[in-house]
């Protein structure tokens, strides 16, 4: 009987990988991988600061404010990115961004670095709604004020070839590739 072959398909993969050197005496000079990691900047970072954060990592995410908080409720910050042959897609979740045009603003530039910045409006603790005024009892959702979301996509882009919407929470873009 012939010995079975295993499938790989559908197995989830490890993408952290040692390097083993072949005498066992010898140490592998070979950085170990340690996947997904955070960096905590000062409590008051400069945009300088961050920018450089940033571009050490190559595909990092940086966040400011409101989105470094890691309050309950739900998160600014998650960005899924999508690709096609000629265009990058990222859509951010935003919730609570105001919604004034005048406290919005989305950058992509040619080398593909995107910069998002915003207020949010939600979780504050006194709410008025006509001559109402409601005292809030919990603030799970994302707390009021100044945010700011960057990453950079895989490759240059266009950014005059960028279109996008910010609706119900979730800004999406698409932006051709160079």
């Amino acid at each position: 009987m012939a010995p079975r072959r295993r499938s790989r398909r559908g197995r989830a993969r490890n993408y952290e990988q040692r390097v083993v050197p072949a005498n066992p005496d010898e140490k592998a000079n070979v950085p170990e991988a340690v996947g997904p990691a955070m960096i905590y900047l000062p409590s008051k970072p400069t945009m300088e600061e961050v920018d450089n954060a940033l571009a050490s990592t190559g595909r990092g995410i940086a966040l400011t404010g409101a989105a470094a908080t890691g309050i309950f409720g739900p998160t600014i910050r998650l960005v899924n990115l999508g690709l096609l042959e000629d265009s990058y897609y990222f859509r951010v979740s935003l919730p609570g961004m105001s919604p004034e045009i005048k406290d919005f603003n989305c950058e992509v530039d040619a080398d593909g670095k995107v910069l998002i910045k915003g207020i949010t409006t939600t979780g504050e603790k006194v709410v008025h709604r006509g001559s109402l005024t409601f005292s809030m009892m919990s603030q799970n959702l994302c707390p009021p004020g100044d945010f700011s979301v960057s990453f950079n996509l895989p490759g240059p882009v266009n950014p005059e070839e960028a279109t996008g919407r910010l609706t119900d929470g979730m800004l999406e873009v698409i932006v051709k590739k160079k």
